[in-house]
């Protein structure tokens, strides 16, 4: 443990920004997985819908520095192409 005040005041900064990030992290895998579950069910307007949702909810992981931006391309490129197999 850090006997510094300054480095114990960075592992409480650092502490509390894991949390908040991996908050935003939840937030956004579970919008994936509503637009994945959607589409294992065949329905497409959910499925649409979901997937309008989910785009800026990634979009904002970027701009926030959680995942890269070639990440969000993939992950978006990816639910796009399952959505639209469905029809």
């Amino acid at each position: 443990m850090a006997n510094i005040a300054s480095a114990k005041k960075r592992a409480r900064q650092a502490q509390k920004r894991y949390l908040h990030n991996k908050a935003l992290r939840s937030r956004m895998r579970t919008s994936i997985k509503r637009v994945l579950k959607a589409v294992d069910e065949g329905n497409v307007d959910e499925a649409r819908q979901a997937f309008q949702k989910a785009v800026p909810v990634i979009d904002s992981m970027v701009n926030k520095g959680i995942i890269h931006k070639n990440n969000a391309a993939r992950k978006k490129s990816r639910l796009c192409a399952r959505v639209k197999a469905l029809g």
